[in-house]
């Protein structure tokens, strides 16, 4: 009895010192990153001169576009994020540092919720927001005039409700991430098609939880049908756009290639050296039949369908300091094979990554469209369901998880 109730203040005292700690480090971080902006007045950067621009022009006059500016605007992603800068600029008549400031807090949302150290495993939590940082887009992009984080934002909500099964409130999310960015789209279609063979091998009438991220993914229709295509006309008439963009059916199979590519550098090798002592290693020599067809499936594949080798990137950048492109594509196969070797057990992450990489073919190549992807793998790190395989719903952890974070 002595005992408890001398270490029980102990332990109490260690989690504070714990917590205490994962928030200085975050004040830290974000403060050095608000200076390093010059205080998010920086000079424009590449898209924030457009979109700003647009903002400007097209959405800053009332709270609410007209139709007519939905159906006309000159960018190819679709509206919300333009639609939230205007209405900043509406009402404080400084958009700029005003949209910047929200990314800015957006990202400091999204990385608390990961990261704050909670029971029984806090340093996973912190381990996985440390891991969501070493994404050298996520911070670069928090403090810019960018839709990236936003998107993200609502994206990470929507799988936030669902794993608490208040999906009405997760499909909503989805529909509004959507709405941010058409790439979100990959998301709701994951998590459809998860719920979607869980009930096919149970037997059962496909329920709310499968419908519902089907039906948000479905609101892609709608913008679709409002633009015309896949993009404001002016839009794709007034920006430089890939060949792969031109067309509805126009497609570039290598872009997904590259994009595991993506997944392999920016979260298997960082998710190894963060937690290497739980990762099953030994399964790889277990199962060395299955990795080796999946290592000649993915050769076979990068022969018929190789990336192309011009594309916007950190990754593009080392590829360009080799001196043969049969080094660069090395490169490439070796990192998309730890994204497959990784994510070979067919569970709701898989079907992200396999999602989010189909959708890439009808991208410009491009490694900052990995941070929806990011957010998302690492938040399921956090709370240990990255590598779940069974029928999703609320947890009592979880449940825990969110008395913790009030």
């Amino acid at each position: 009895m002595k005992h408890f109730l001398t270490s029980a203040p102990s332990r109490i005292s260690d989690r504070s010192k714990l917590k205490f700690g994962f928030i200085f480090a975050i004040a830290l971080i974000y403060i050095s990153l608000f200076v390093g902006l010059q205080y998010l007045n920086a000079p424009l950067w590449w898209d924030e001169k457009t979109f700003w621009l647009t903002t400007q022009r097209y959405f800053s006059d009332s709270l609410l576009p007209s139709l007519a500016t939905l159906k006309s605007y000159p960018e190819l992603n679709t509206p919300l994020p333009f639609i939230i800068y205007g209405a900043l600029e509406y009402l404080f008549k400084d958009g700029l540092f005003t949209g910047r400031l929200l990314n800015f807090c957006l990202s400091v949302v999204m990385v608390l919720v990961i990261g704050w150290p909670r029971r029984p495993h806090p340093w996973l939590h912190i381990l996985s927001a440390a891991g969501l940082l070493l994404f050298p887009y996520y911070l670069w992009l928090s403090g810019r005039f960018y839709t990236d984080i936003i998107s993200t934002f609502f994206v990470f909500w929507g799988f936030f409700f669902y794993f608490r099964s208040t999906h009405l409130l997760s499909g909503i999310a989805f529909v509004l991430g959507i709405a941010s960015r058409q790439y979100m789209l990959a998301f709701p279609l994951a998590v459809g098609t998860y719920e979607l063979v869980i009930s096919l091998r149970k037997r059962e009438f496909p329920s709310f939880k499968v419908l519902m991220p089907l039906l948000a993914a479905a609101s892609i229709i709608g913008w679709f049908i409002l633009f015309g295509g896949i993009a404001p006309s002016r839009g794709l008439s007034s920006r430089l756009v890939p060949d792969v963009q031109q067309s509805l059916f126009a497609l570039e199979p290598g872009g997904a290639l590259y994009f595991l590519s993506f997944v392999g550098l920016y979260f298997v090798i960082p998710e190894f050296l963060l937690f290497f002592r739980r990762l099953p290693i030994a399964q790889l020599w277990q199962r060395k039949g299955f990795y080796g067809a999946i290592a000649l499936g993915l050769l076979i594949l990068f022969m018929l369908f190789p990336p192309a080798l011009e594309a916007s990137g950190n990754l593009m950048k080392v590829a360009d300091l080799m001196p043969f492109n049969i080094i660069k594509y090395a490169l490439f196969y070796l990192l998309a094979l730890l994204a497959c070797w990784r994510f070979s057990k067919l569970n709701l992450a898989t079907w992200m990554v396999i999602f989010n990489s189909l959708i890439m073919i009808k991208a410009w190549q491009w490694d900052r469209y990995a941070l929806p992807l990011m957010v998302i793998l690492w938040y399921l790190k956090s709370i240990e369901r990255l590598d779940d395989s069974a029928v999703l719903g609320s947890q009592p952890a979880l449940a825990e998880d969110s008395k913790q974070l009030t």
